[in-house]
């Protein structure tokens, strides 16, 4: 029974998502129900508490979650900042200039392959357009998100939830590679 409180602010991704009864990644619990809505009521760093509507809780990796909006938005506003795939097309647009140029010097001897490594540690960089879908790796934040050319929403993470909310403490629990957009199969 939903209680009259219960605002649900966000929703599990369409494929459901794992659950913890704390904020630790070796403890797993029983999965989320897909489009299940939920209410975010804490969180550490990555971790998000999760309240479902019958008051039964538990701790998710707050990346996946999808945000319910309040209020429908206006039809002259710009996409908000954060789901604008504009930024992080322009920053995969720089990674791969700066990787073509290392590339070039390679190629013409001006570089042997052990500068050329050097040169290039850090770059991470992935892109995939399928017609008027693009997925987008955003290695700030250590996730692939989809765009259907006007917003962005985070679809896959490379990394278990962090304490700290930088991603960087365990090797990758979710596939580091794009598929079908959610809800859709390809």
């Amino acid at each position: 029974m939903t209680s009259p409180d219960f605002l649900p602010s966000h929703v599990v991704p369409p494929r459901g998502m794992a659950s913890w009864p704390a904020p630790d990644a070796t403890l797993p619990s029983s999965p989320l129900d897909p489009l299940l809505p939920v209410q975010v009521i804490d969180r550490r760093g990555d971790w998000a508490q999760a309240l479902c509507s019958n008051g039964w809780s538990a701790w998710v990796d707050g990346r996946l979650l999808l945000s319910v909006p309040r209020e429908p938005p206006a039809a002259a506003q710009p996409a908000a900042r954060t789901a604008d795939p504009r930024p992080l097309l322009g920053q995969a647009e720089g990674e791969l200039a700066r990787y073509r140029q290392q590339v070039e010097e390679l190629a013409a001897g001006q570089l042997d392959g052990e500068a050329f490594a050097e040169r290039t540690r850090g770059i991470r960089l992935g892109v995939v357009v399928d017609g008027d879908a693009v997925w987008l790796y955003d290695a700030r934040h250590e996730r692939w998100c989809y765009c259907d050319g006007v917003s962005l929403q985070t679809y896959a993470v490379g990394s278990r939830p962090s304490s700290r909310g930088s991603g960087e403490e365990s090797p990758p629990q979710y596939p580091p590679h794009p598929s079908a957009p959610p809800g859709e199969a390809r």
